[in-house]
């Protein structure tokens, strides 16, 4: 897909990868970028379209449809995390909550802005995932759980879209420096080298970006002798 002259809707786009992403396509030519957020008064980019989205509330998801019925290019970004593990005893809440942002939310979206696309001649959806996708230690148990969901949903609707000619993106990669990560004592990458990277591969008509090293290392593990996503010998 072609970035220059694009419409872009990016959910989740005040802070941390999806503000980074409203940044990338007007510095690469986008025409309109619709910067979606709970509350609009907290983006604050110049350039973009401030929009009203709560990925959980349908109401808004279908006020947003109405607004950005212009789209090519739609960027599933929004999500939440919160540590922990499913035998804790609030899991359940914990992952109900999570599932209703990070893949509930991606599916009606991905629903309510296929036609959207299709009208405007296909364009495509990039949805943010995760290495998390295919490895949950019990850490991170639900984000894991629901970025394993959304990676599913992302290969269904590849297919399910490929007749009306919708390209289908799923971006994967380990920590990034933002907001979600700030208490992670860990190696991360930058949210910049992360979409240069994810654009470039959307650019090139990719399926998949693995967008930093590990996500590369953990995808080369699944087919281990013992796979990464086992418990692995001390």
């Amino acid at each position: 897909m072609k970035i220059e002259n694009s419409v872009v809707l990016i959910t989740g786009a005040n802070r941390g990868i999806g503000l980074e992403f409203a940044r990338a396509l007007l510095a690469r030519g986008a025409r309109k970028v619709y910067a979606a957020a709970r509350n609009p008064a907290t983006v604050t980019l110049a350039g973009v379209e401030a929009l009203q989205l709560d990925v959980t509330q349908p109401e808004e998801i279908a006020a947003a449809v109405q607004q950005a019925s212009d789209v090519s290019l739609v960027i599933n970004n929004a999500g939440i995390a919160q540590p922990g593990g499913f035998l804790d005893q609030d899991s359940e809440a914990v992952t109900r909550r999570i599932f209703e942002t990070n893949f509930f939310g991606m599916l009606n979206m991905s629903q309510a802005f296929a036609p959207v696309l299709r009208a405007n001649g296909g364009g495509a959806l990039l949805n943010v995932l995760s290495v998390a996708s295919w490895v949950n230690d019990g850490g991170l148990a639900a984000y894991s759980a629901s970025k394993s969901a959304a990676w599913s949903l992302t290969n269904a609707l590849r297919h399910e879209l490929a007749a009306q000619k919708t390209q289908v993106l799923g971006l994967h990669m380990a920590y990034v420096d933002t907001d979600l990560t700030r208490g992670f004592n860990v190696p991360k990458s930058s949210a910049e080298d992360i979409v240069q990277r994810a654009l470039d591969g959307l650019e090139a008509g990719a399926d998949e970006v693995l967008a930093d090293a590990l996500t590369q290392q953990v995808r080369q593990g699944l087919v281990a002798p013992r796979p990464v996503y086992l418990p692995q010998a001390n």
